[in-house]
């Protein structure tokens, strides 16, 4: 039996849509012994939110089961005063933090939405004043640093692209706290008790979820679905250990090896 981390969006869904058969491949890898952890950089839900929206693909799972990238930065910036340019949803997840306008000690950048709030949270106003707290001192974190993630109406810029700008203009590097930082996948793997070579990782995303996991130890497997790209995986430097075409395709995979 292995540990397997699975990817959320463009592995379970596209924009709330589910992908065919996965429902059904999440029951027969539990029949089958594995011990599953849902890992995801989705910064635009609540893990609550999230938990419900993939049960309601039929998928069984815990709200604890499900890590996501708000409550690694609740852990990591316990007791600081944050500056945090984040989707609403995602506030609650914040325990612990002390969110401010001003005087911040951290900046901190979530993801980008689909709808009109993405507008405000990055506004030019607000970029500003997120710089001119690293100016001052504050230091920079980020939720994720994805170029763009991929939806039902095609590919959507994500913040990695701010992220870059107020790297670029404060002469300073983000510390990212999801994937594909080794501190997400650690995380991951304590909370399932898995070695790394005894754990596999089942993402859409060559960079976020294949080279970062493969750089911490652990085998991977790529999906054909969600933000994957023939030529993205031909130019990869790291190749995963498996392809397949969806997550309806995993347990059948998993069991001729």
């Amino acid at each position: 039996m292995s540990g397997i981390l699975l990817d959320v969006d463009g592995v379970l869904h596209v924009s709330g849509h589910p992908i065919l058969g996965g429902a059904k491949s999440i029951a027969r890898l539990r029949e089958a012994g594995h011990r599953l952890r849902f890992v995801t950089n989705n910064t635009t839900h609540s893990r609550r939110a999230l938990a419900d929206e993939i049960r309601s693909f039929g998928v069984g799972l815990d709200d604890e089961e499900l890590q996501t990238t708000p409550i690694a930065a609740a852990h990591a910036l316990s007791g600081k005063r944050v500056l945090a340019l984040t989707m609403p949803a995602i506030v609650d997840d914040l325990e612990g933090i002390e969110l401010v306008g001003e005087g911040a000690d951290a900046v901190l950048l979530g993801g980008a939405d689909e709808g009109f709030e993405t507008n405000r949270v990055f506004s030019y106003f607000n970029l500003a004043r997120a710089f001119a707290e690293l100016q001052d001192g504050a230091e920079l974190y980020c939720l994720h640093k994805n170029r763009w993630w991929q939806t039902s109406r095609g590919a959507l810029l994500d913040a990695g692209a701010f992220v870059a700008g107020l790297e670029y203009a404060s002469e300073t590097e983000a510390t990212v706290l999801g994937k594909p930082s080794p501190a997400y996948f650690a995380a991951a793997l304590e909370a399932l008790d898995y070695d790394p070579e005894q754990t596999w990782m089942v993402g859409d995303d060559v960079d976020a979820d294949i080279v970062g996991a493969a750089a911490f130890g652990l085998r991977t497997v790529l999906v054909r679905t969600g933000k994957f790209r023939e030529e993205a995986l031909e130019e990869a430097t790291v190749k995963p250990d498996g392809v397949i075409d969806s997550i309806a395709a995993l347990p059948d995979w998993l069991e001729d090896r």
